[in-house]
């Protein structure tokens, strides 16, 4: 019972449309009918600017982040089951990952879950998780493209975790592993269309500006 409540409610968690809800805060009735139509950090940025898409970047990441922890503190006080706390806390942070991606709420049409799977890794792996932020923000600082930094830094993650794995002998858990793997996969999945955009050449670049409705972004973090 302890393991079905953290995963559903680390889906609902992850399910909340942190960007719509900040936006309407913000006067914005529905960011869907606005720039790209994602409800992600990018286009509310775009379309309400910085200090509004700071709190959405900011909760979108904290989902993650709360996801791990409730697995956390319920593998320590409730689960009593051959499944081992690295395992729970890995299944709650993907249910938090598919919830953003696949909301209940919205007809399961949401984000491309970035920021919330930073969450979750940078709760779990910190380190390898700093690297591919890292690779995140030079690609987008020399490019503008959001979309190609994020395919990047979540490739970057799973080949950090494999190398440090099996060429430096670090003893990071075989599920890690496969998390970092899996976020590659989702993060690919989710910008299959940017990545037609991107060899066709098509994919808008971010501008720092904001507030440009007519400025079509490829990339909804």
């Amino acid at each position: 019972m302890a393991i079905l409540a953290g995963i559903l409610i680390s889906y609902v968690l992850g399910a909340i449309p942190i960007g719509l809800i900040i936006a309407r805060l913000a006067g914005i009735k529905d960011i869907r009918q606005h720039g790209s139509g994602n409800i992600g950090a990018t286009n509310v940025w775009r379309t309400a600017g910085f200090k509004v898409a700071i709190w959405v970047f900011v909760l979108d990441i904290g989902k993650g982040v709360a996801a791990v922890l409730i697995a956390r503190y319920i593998a320590g006080q409730y689960l009593v089951t051959p499944l081992q706390p690295e395992h729970f806390m890995v299944i709650c942070g993907v249910a938090a990952i598919l919830g953003n991606v696949f909301p209940v709420f919205l007809g399961f049409r949401g984000g491309k879950g970035v920021n919330t799977s930073l969450g979750v890794v940078a709760t779990l792996l910190p380190l390898q998780a700093a690297i591919a932020f890292a690779v995140f923000l030079i690609v987008v600082l020399s490019s503008r493209f959001i979309s190609l930094g994020s395919i990047l830094a979540a490739v970057t993650l799973a080949t950090v975790v494999i190398v440090q794995r099996m060429m430096f002998d670090i003893p990071i858990a075989n599920v890690y592993v496969g998390l970092a793997l899996l976020l590659a996969v989702l993060v690919v999945f989710t910008h299959r269309q940017n990545i037609v955009r991107l060899v066709s050449g098509t994919e808008n670049r971010f501008s720092t500006k904001g507030r440009s409705g007519s400025h079509q972004e490829g990339s909804h973090v």
